[in-house]
Order: structure tokens, then sequence, then C-alpha cells
């Protein structure tokens, strides 16, 4: 049959949403169109039936595409097709993705590929939840195996209520913006921000919407049982039980890496474990369960990461003991310094561990906005965090090929923790970047706390201090233990990566990855408990640095002063073809933006300068004010008098019988053109000509 279209209809969030199957890219080995209102996404999902030769990884790529052509409109800019996606679709990548690869099973490397693309736009429904739980649909009644069903979803406090899926008008009164992704059981993926809620609050809201998840998971199982395919046969790459027995035999090689505190060493040690595995595989390679066709060193690699997988995991739950025997509770030590480089706006450098983390600041106006063309519209930031993870970071020698996926995802979670600290209706276009200049756990959280101190450091008024904190998980059975501070090895063999940002009164930013099948809600209620201390102690080790905003900008930081027009003065302001405001900017080497009420702002670095802009500005639109003084500029001499400009285009007439207190014959006795004299305003006839006197000042002396 052609068309074997079946629909699943069910209520989410207050609106209906409808999953179709079997009508659209039917040779796809899951495909699904997800319907509510005027929203449409199609999702695919296919996964190679082989394995490529030396594949260790699990290759897994999500791509979500928002296409123009979903709202009848076309791309901004030269070219008029989709390509690079933007930030905000990779952001929805990673969130898919994450909660995705726990439920493939151990072993499974064949290349899977999701694509979700927005074909119809409807601006009351949020296209990403859609594509969500359209990625958990088509992998449910594909025949790839996955251990679903999951569920995604939507959390925000909008006026005190949780509200599922909310609008995207909705987000701007909601205190509490969530991503989640979960089973039945349990929550698999969280990424949001809050306005410094607190913990109970924060794990309210994850209740809330896992709830709501758990009922969805039962549409999913419904959808298997009457279109599923049965799941394919497939073989595991993961190590085997004859190999895993074999590596026993190197246990105290392994025990003898984990004991070294530094980080390159450890990973040197590795390496070498590595090498002589792979030397003993070669020299028989039956005894570790293998053909001579396998890769040794292939081989060696899988064997000594479960090895000390398993050895990590022991100590740390039975007995307490992590790397390098830190405490589980115990955060690294702490350096921070600011200031640290001579031309920035602002800069700070925050060292925890091995990590570290070199945050810059700058200040400017509205030509530093950032502006995003999307089917949502455009949109232009003013306060924007860039995220920098370079392989010298790491030791590693190679080149950088520029921000992927994961340094997007880093850098977003950074600025969503500081952004809900920055003033209000904040005047000035604010940047932040942040270096990873050295790595071992947690940089995006470093980033928080050197991007906090850098804006601090560049006299931005920040309502709060913001830190961050990453906490890990093992867990085997009932039995688990959260870390706080995790290691990079840490995150590599545990089962959880939790970061949670804030300040001393609550949290701001909060993201969770797992590797298991999910985490109940105690093991959530203690990590928030446990990151919630350690927050408080980062918070106070950067107070010894800095805790407050610098009383004003540094020297030569652009600064803005203001001042106020009337809207239909403003083309008055601009003159013809922009010439008037043109010729003010270039002449004061400042920058001038006015918004339609009105509101003139002034950008430059001399505080004087500003100062003079602003009341040429006044005066121009304006005119002088009758009884005040100002310095005049003799631009033409007649034989009644001289003509003398206040400001530019701002001129007056200094009749003769108001240069001096004597009779004036000739006015080229007392002034010549160029001459700069005080004036003062008598008169202001109804047609605006202004009537001056420099004797009411100070009589000028005949030459």
């Amino acid at each position: 049959m052609i068309n074997n279209k079946k629909e699943f209809t069910f209520n989410y969030g207050g609106r209906e949403v409808t999953i179709e199957t079997g009508r659209i890219a039917k040779q796809a080995d899951g495909a699904v169109m997800v319907s509510c209102g005027n929203t449409q996404v199609l999702v695919t999902v296919c996964s190679a039936r082989s394995v490529k030769d030396g594949q260790d990884f699990f290759p897994l790529m999500v791509d979500y595409k928002e296409k123009f052509t979903a709202v009848g409109k076309f791309l901004g800019g030269f070219m008029k097709r989709e390509g690079r996606p933007s930030n905000d679709e990779i952001l929805l990548m990673r969130m898919i993705d994450r909660p995705l690869r726990p439920l493939f099973p151990e072993g499974y490397m064949a290349e899977t590929i999701v694509m979700a693309q927005v074909m119809s736009y409807d601006p009351e429904v949020d296209p990403q939840v859609l594509a969500g739980i359209g990625t958990s649909a088509a992998l449910e009644i594909s025949d790839i195996p996955f251990a679903g069903p999951i569920g995604f979803c939507k959390v925000g406090k909008i006026d005190g209520e949780l509200t599922l899926n909310p609008s995207r008008d909705q987000w701007e009164n909601s205190t509490i913006e969530l991503v989640l992704a979960a089973s039945k059981e349990a929550i698999m993926m969280v990424e949001g921000e809050a306005s410094e809620v607190s913990e109970a609050e924060m794990l309210e809201a994850l209740q809330f919407g896992h709830k709501n998840i758990a009922e969805f998971c039962g549409v999913l199982d419904k959808m298997r049982t009457e279109v599923g395919k049965p799941k394919r046969e497939w073989v595991s790459s993961s190590a085997n039980e004859t190999m895993m027995k074999k590596m026993e035999e190197f246990s105290s090689d392994a025990r003898a890496c984990l004991e070294i505190t530094n980080k390159q060493e450890r990973s040197l040690a590795i390496s070498t474990l590595n090498s002589k595995v792979a030397d003993v595989i070669k020299s028989d390679y039956a005894a570790f369960g293998l053909d001579e066709s396998a890769s040794a060193g292939g081989e060696a690699y899988k064997g000594v990461d479960e090895l000390l997988y398993k050895m990590m995991r022991n100590d740390i739950l039975n007995e307490n003991k992590r790397i390098a025997n830190r405490g589980v509770t115990e955060v690294r030590g702490i350096e921070t310094e600011t200031s640290v480089l001579k031309v920035p706006h602002g800069s700070s450098l925050f060292t925890r561990g091995e990590t570290q983390v070199l945050a810059t600041v700058t200040i400017g106006g509205k030509e530093g906005q950032q502006m995003k063309d999307s089917i949502y519209g455009v949109s232009f930031d003013s306060f924007y965090l860039h995220y920098t993870f370079a392989p010298y970071s790491v030791g590693e020698a190679r080149g950088y090929r520029g921000v992927g996926r994961r340094e997007v995802g880093h850098g977003n979670l950074a600025e969503r923790a500081i952004r809900k600290m920055m003033p209000v209706d904040y005047p000035y276009t604010v940047r932040v970047t942040c270096e990873v200049t050295e790595s071992n756990g947690s940089s995006s959280m470093g980033s928080v706390c050197s991007g906090s101190m850098a804006l601090m450091d560049a006299g931005i008024p920040l309502q709060k201090p913001v830190a961050g904190i990453a906490m890990g998980l093992i867990k085997d059975g009932d039995k688990f233990q959260i870390l706080t501070d995790i290691l990079g090895d840490e995150d590599h063999l545990g089962d959880m990566d939790f970061k949670v940002a804030g300040t001393e009164d609550g949290i701001t930013a909060i993201q969770m990855d797992i590797k298991i099948t999910g985490i109940t809600n105690e093991i959530f209620e203690k990590s928030m408990s446990q990151a919630k201390e350690a927050r408080m102690h980062i918070l106070g080790e950067m107070a010894k640095t800095i805790a407050t905003a610098r009383p004003s900008f540094k020297d030569g930081v652009p600064t803005i002063k203001t001042t106020n027009i009337k809207p239909d003065k403003i083309g008055a302001l601009i003159g013809p073809g922009g010439k008037n405001i043109k010729a003010i900017q270039e002449k004061y080497e400042v920058a001038i933006e006015i918004t339609e009420e009105g509101l003139v702002k002034v950008l430059g670095a001399n505080a004087e300068i500003l100062d003079t802009v602003c009341k040429l500005i006044d005066m121009q639109i304006n005119g002088p004010e009758i009884g005040s003084v100002y310095s005049a500029k003799v631009v033409s001499i007649k034989e009644y008098g001289a003509f003398v400009d206040i400001a530019e285009g701002v001129s007056g007439l200094l009749h003769v019988s108001e240069i001096s207190d004597d009779r004036v014959k000739d006015v080229n006795e007392y002034v010549a053109e160029g001459d700069v004299v005080d004036v003062k305003v008598l008169e202001i006839d109804r047609f605006g000509k202004v009537k001056l006197s420099a004797k009411a000042v100070k009589a000028i002396a005949k030459k």
C-alpha cells in the first residue's frame, strides 16, 4: 500500500497533539509527522546496518532545522537557502541528543542519524517540543534497538503557576524555564534557567514536568504495539568477558594510574598502560578472546577503559575514595584574579584545580548587538557570552577549527546563568568571552565564575555575583554517591554530569546529562543540596578578590550619556540624508543612537566631549535659553553687526549696539571672522531669530 497512514492523538499541556506515521518518508527506519495547531514537524531516524572498521564510539547525530518556508519567509542576507545551523538550532540538537545516548545498547556502534524539520510554524505552538517527542516516537516504532520510551517537555512558572509547554510570548513572564527529557521512571536530561529560585522550587518544577512526560510515554507504548517494527539483531562492540577476565592481571597498573593527581601525568600513565596491554594482546590474541584480525590498540583501549571504570566506581561506592584521594564533597583549590589584561574593559582569571578560564568583557553601544534572524522573526541581543575551548587547554597538539556544538552549548549555559543578574534596562551592549586555558572538569561552570568576576571588574553593576559547580554520580542498583566538583575522568567514567549555577539566594541556571536510564527525586534533591553548599563556598572565594562592581568604568571605556528630544524632532537631529548626525559623530568621534521615543544616547570615551555633544543636541533641537551665556564663533561681519554661531546650526545676531559700551562705527575694529566671544541671549523672536549681547557679559575692546 502506497499510503498506510496511522494517527495517534492525545492532549499535551492543554493542546491536542497528533503523531502520524506511514504517509511520509516511509523508507526511513522510523518517521513521524507531529502536529499541534498549525505547527508541524517531520522527524526521521535511520541507523546503519553495519559498523565501520575500527569504530570505537557510538556515532549518533541529531539534526534540527527550522525552515523559513514554514512561515512563508525568505532568509535575510545574500544566501536564500538554509545552511549552517543557528545557535538555537544547535542547542536543541544537543538537548535531544543527550537523553537518547544512554538508551542505546552498550556496544551499539552503528551510525545513527535523527533529522527533525519544522515544516509549518504556528507562533502559539513550540516546534522544539514537537521535535523532541517526534524523535522518541520515530525511534520507538523503528527496528533500531532503543530502551525507550522517553518524552520531552518544557516547563515554565508563570504568575506563580507551573505551566507545560508555554508559547513563546508566555516565557517573558516566567520565573523558571526548563527543558526536560524523561522516561516513565526517571528524569534523563534537564536544561534551563531561573530567577534565583530555591532548590525546593526547582525540584517541584522537575517533578511537574516528569509527571506529564510519564503520561505521554503511554501514547508511545500504544504506538509501538500497533505500528512498531521488531527490533533488529546486532553485534556488540564492547569488550568481551574473556578479555575482561584477562584484564584483571593489569589491576595494579590501573590502580597506580588512579593514584596520580596531575591530569597530564595520569593521562600519560593510562596511555602507557594501553600500549602495554596492546603488546600483550599481539603476543596472544586467543587469551583475550580475540582473533588476529582484531585491532590490538582498539581492543586494549576498551579493556583498559572498562577496568578503570569498574575500579574507580568501586572505590567511590564502597570506600568513599576518589581519584587522588579527594573527599566526595571537596571542592578543589580556587585562585582568582581580576584586571589580568591591560586593554580589555574588564577581565578575570578563575582557576579551580586544573580547570582555568580567562574571561574578558567588552562594552559598547547598539553597533555591538547580535542580530538573530529565524522563523520567530528578527531579534537583537545586547548581552551575550562566547565560550572557546582550544585544544591546548587539554594539552592536545592540534589546530583550532572553529566553534563546535559543545562550545555553543557550554557558552549558552554560562550566558543564561549570568544574564539573570545583569542590570535591568542596561543601556550598553555587553559581550563576555570565556577562553578555557586549562581544563579538567566543568569549564562551563568555571566560565560562569570567571565571567561574573570580569563583569564586576568592568564596572557593570551585576545585581549579585554568580557561581556554578558540576556534580557527578556513581550509582549501582540502589546504592549511589554524589560527587562535588567532578574531574574529567569522573565525568567520563561516572553516570551523571549535573551543573547548577546561581547566586547566594537561588538558582539561575541548571543542566543535567546522564549515562544511565534515569535518576530519582532522592538523587536530585541530594545533588542540589550538595551543589548549594559548593556554590556558597565558591562565591566566598570569589568575594576575596571582588564582591561588587567597580564604581565606574576604567579609563578609555566608552560610556553613554543621554538627552531627550521630542519624537517629531528626530528628523531635524538626523538632518537630510543623515547629514547633521553624521557630522556630529565625525567631528566629536562619538556614536549616537536615537530611540523611537526620542531618547538620544551618545557613546564615547571622553566624558567632557559627551557633555558637549549632549548640550549641542539640546541646543540644535530646543534652541538657546534666554539669559544664558554661550561661547560663540564669529562667522560673518555686516555693517550692522556680526553673525555668530552659538553651536553648529544655531546662529544669532550680535548687533553693533551690543558689542561694546563705546559707539561702534566699524565692526571690523572689534571682531574678525573666526574670533570666539562670550555672548548672552537677550531675546528669541517668534520667527526663532536670536538676539545676542557681548557687552552684557563683557564689553569687547577696540583692537
